[in-house]
């Protein structure tokens, strides 16, 4: 049973070493926004990064169209939130809500949970829209649109890495206890961001 497992240790332990790393928020300001900033912001906090990454894990355990709805679902309310920060309105507790994100997805991958569409959706989206207000409250002066567009190509990309990662790992006790595992450490680092 032992050898079922061995060939997962490796990235099994990166995962965790990552995640047990000092969490970092994405939002210790910027300069001027480009798109070169926008690709970079989701990857420069360890918040936005795994949410971007476990909204492409939990998508790849659902059935049917959720597998690509809930990303791009989440992409779409992204950019809501970005807009209602752009006009001014204000969300409450975004950066507690940003933490549960994490927390709250790393358990739905940890628990392999399948929800129905009904629910996934909105849930990934109420998430969204505070990962999208956030990104723009850090914006600088500067190319707002190529900024916005970078920031929604980075987390499409995250949600693509996640969303692979999940579908080529084994329908097996070895790859969904990696898959667990991995939600597991997210659902760990969401805690510990609600912490901090």
């Amino acid at each position: 049973m032992q050898a079922l497992y061995r060939p997962f240790a490796r990235p099994v332990l990166a995962v965790v070493l990552a995640t047990a790393a000092v969490p970092a928020l994405a939002h210790p300001g910027h300069g001027l926004a480009s798109l070169a900033s926008g690709l970079t912001h989701p990857l420069g906090g360890l918040d936005h990064l795994l949410a971007m990454l476990a909204v492409g894990l939990f998508a790849a355990r659902q059935c049917g169209s959720a597998r690509w709805l809930l990303p791009a679902g989440f992409v779409a309310a992204m950019l809501v939130g970005a807009a209602l920060s752009a006009a001014g309105v204000a969300l409450p507790a975004v950066e507690a809500g940003i933490a549960a994100s994490v927390l709250v997805l790393g358990v739905l991958i940890a628990t392999l949970a399948r929800l129905p569409l009904a629910a996934a959706l909105p849930l990934v989206a109420a998430f969204a829209l505070l990962h999208g207000h956030a990104h723009h409250a850090e914006i600088g002066g500067g190319a707002v649109f190529a900024y916005t567009s970078g920031f929604a190509l980075a987390t499409a990309a995250l949600h693509l890495v996640g969303f692979l990662f999940a579908r080529l790992l084994p329908d097996s006790p070895a790859g969904r206890f990696v898959l667990r595992l991995g939600g597991s450490a997210i659902a760990g680092a969401g805690a510990a961001l609600i912490g901090a």
